[in-house]
């Protein structure tokens, strides 16, 4: 029996999705990643050996499985070409086993000149965008005016397209923003190039969605970001540009509904964020710096350091609500070794209410007060750690709270970022 999984995070993203993702794999036909763009990095570490991924689905390392990029992810031509290359130049076949779908919009320099110009001018209250135009092209593409991948074949009506928006985008750099236009001759020569190596790969990844359905074929969503970046669900304005949670899984991916049998939601043992925004739980002392280090909490993209805090229920538990989670993978435990308190944020306090539900704005959030329930720590080391009854009583104890906190149960708990470091309790596509 075939069954369609959704992998995503429940959280402000860096959760550790790609590690699960290719550990999922191993029984999938395909991988298909269906929202974000290359502000997204998933870390594989297989055999000591590390690959950081963007664009690519985490399926690759797999030599069996088949990596779809779907219509709502948004495609840097460039960026997609140099991934690819580093793949190859490390034995890594990806081109024979990567399908983009022609209606992926394209990222131009332009883009990434009006994404980083805006965060210029937003100064003190810039959103903290990984700055590669991945919000700008949403919005052309919300507007119609985008170019989308499959309009690469026919040179001359691309061009046209393209010398359209950059100069609609060099009006706004140069009007509004006081910045240098883009070369718009430059852009359009790229156009060739783009086609010549990105055409071949291009195929209807909706029908092939279907093909793998008939054959009763397993297959994978992966999820970039996390829940709470989600553009309408998120903490906006300091989201990103996407829909990250699973219902965008079907719409970005090229299926309906009702093809997943489950979705897993990936959360760290503690909290982390990149860039702007309200954060209840963060800290910014002692325990904070433990985590940064031992977490090893730089961004896999940007290379930004994280912000650290304690785990917050409030928020996962609404994640878990709004993407149907019906598992969760735990990661990065064994960060937690050798601190002899935990806490976890049960509650809010906002101007002496106390709040069981988050507020529905992110100003309402930035007054939030955490209410913490404290359990005990351990000094053990959990790391590599394979097994359940291996782990520390008190680690097993504060996994079963997370349960009980968020009505779901953990299937999966990573304690290394290994591929091996894994516990799978209750396998997804079982």
């Amino acid at each position: 029996m075939s069954r369609s999984v959704v992998v995503l995070g429940i959280q402000w993203g860096d959760e550790g999705k790609g590690k699960v993702v290719d550990l999922l794999t191993e029984d999938c036909a395909a991988v298909v990643r269906f929202q974000g763009g290359h502000n997204a990095g998933h870390t594989l570490v297989i055999d000591g050996q590390k690959t950081v991924l963007h664009l690519v689905p985490s399926g690759i390392l797999r030599d069996s499985v088949q990596c779809l990029i779907g219509s709502g992810v948004v495609v840097s031509p460039d960026a997609l070409i140099g991934e690819l290359q580093t793949l190859e130049q490390a034995g890594i076949t990806a081109r024979d086993r990567l399908v983009i779908s022609p209606g992926c919009p394209v990222i131009l320099s332009s883009h990434i000149a009006l994404d980083q110009a805006r965060e210029r001018a937003r100064g003190s209250d810039a959103i903290g965008t990984t700055g590669r135009g991945i919000g700008p092209a949403y919005e052309d593409k919300v507007a119609r005016r985008g170019i989308r991948l499959g309009e690469l074949g026919n040179v001359d009506t691309c061009s046209e397209r393209v010398e359209e928006l950059v100069e609609y985008h060099n009006f706004l750099l140069t009007q509004r923003f006081g910045a240098e236009p883009v070369d718009v001759s430059e852009c359009v020569s790229r156009i060739p190039a783009w086609r010549d190596r990105l055409s071949p790969m291009m195929g209807d990844v909706s029908g092939m969605l279907e093909a793998y359905s008939n054959a009763k074929s397993n297959v994978l969503f992966e999820g970039a970001q996390g829940a709470l970046l989600d553009i309408d669900h998120g903490t906006y304005p300091f989201v990103t540009s996407s829909n990250t949670i699973a219902g965008a899984a079907a719409s970005g991916g090229g299926t309906g509904p009702l093809a997943f049998d489950a979705v897993i939601g990936v959360i760290k043992a503690y909290a982390t964020r990149v860039g702007a925004g309200p954060f209840p739980t963060e800290l910014h002392e002692t325990v904070g710096a433990h985590l940064a280090e031992r977490g090893n909490e730089f961004g896999a993209t940007t290379g930004r350091p994280r912000r650290c805090g304690w785990f917050d229920a409030v928020l996962a538990r609404r994640a878990c609500w709004l993407n149907s989670a019906s598992g969760l993978c735990v990661t990065k435990l064994d960060v937690l070794d050798g601190l002899s308190e935990l806490a976890i944020c049960v509650g809010y306090r906002r101007g002496g209410e106390v709040l069981d539900d988050p507020p529905w704005d992110s100003a309402g959030l930035a007054e939030c007060e955490p209410i913490y329930e404290y359990l005990p720590g351990w000094v053990e080391r959990t790391g590599s750690v394979r097994r359940l009854e291996a782990l520390p009583a008190a680690a097993r104890t504060y996994l079963d709270r997370l349960e009980e906190l968020l009505g779901v149960p953990v299937d999966i708990i990573s304690t290394g970022p290994d591929r091996d470091d894994t516990m799978v309790l209750r396998d997804p596509f079982q």
